[in-house]
């Protein structure tokens, strides 16, 4: 019984970070749809999302029987505790990529994104999506240097956020509003993945270390 458990407890972070390399493709695929104004791809976004969402399902199944037969405590409860949230972090990133996807599909046969501002658009989703492969192994490794560290490189999507407002509020912005909303949206939806992923990667922190991120990182 006990093997049983402690490979059902095992198999929890396994799917997470499964879940976390769908969220990886998504992100990819997303920006590629808002890149190329290509409706087909930002519908197959949309359409597996329904995979990540029952994989977020399963985790959730599999984390309530061991909460429920197996009362687990100390190191094995926060495990079990963190998982249910990181889950939900990682759907909730799933969604942000559909929500990319769906401004690209908006937009077809045009490319959502101005050309001057692209760049910038496209280091956001760079930096997002490195960030989302970085996490998956995190969650594999329980590497808590790696996840103390994704958090400070989150100050980079950071700085990529104030540049996009900043081409937005310029002068030289010819675009109109409808543009401007759609990169004002995209940014917003880049930053909340990169948010997330810092999330996910603290609570891996807090189920190796039983401390907050955020005083290792002081340290």
């Amino acid at each position: 019984m006990r093997d049983a458990y402690t490979e059902e407890l095992e198999s929890i972070l396994e799917d997470l970070a499964g879940i976390c390399r769908r969220v990886e493709t998504s992100v990819g695929l997303a920006t590629a749809a808002l890149m190329n104004g290509d409706a087909a791809v930002a519908e197959r976004v949309i359409s597996d999302d329904a995979e990540i969402d029952r994989a977020r399902e399963r985790v959730e199944e599999t984390a309530f029987n061991l909460l429920l037969l197996q009362q687990p405590v100390a190191g094995d409860l926060r495990t079990v505790v963190a998982a249910l949230r990181m889950v939900s972090e990682l759907e909730r990133m799933g969604d942000l990529s559909v929500h990319v996807a769906k401004v690209a599909r908006l937009r077809v046969p045009d490319v959502a994104v101005p050309a001057e501002i692209r760049p910038t658009i496209a280091q956001m989703a760079a930096v997002a999506e490195d960030m989302v492969s970085r996490v998956s192994k995190v969650i594999v490794d329980r590497d808590v240097e790696a996840a103390i560290a994704l958090g400070k490189d989150d100050e980079e999507m950071d700085g990529l956020r104030r540049r996009s407002f900043a081409e937005l509020l310029s002068d030289d912005w010819t675009h109109g509003v409808e543009a401007a909303v759609d990169v004002a949206l995209l940014g917003r939806y880049y930053e909340r993945i990169a948010d997330h992923a810092v999330s996910v990667a603290n609570r891996i922190v807090f189920v190796v270390t039983g401390h907050p991120a955020s005083a290792l990182a002081e340290q």
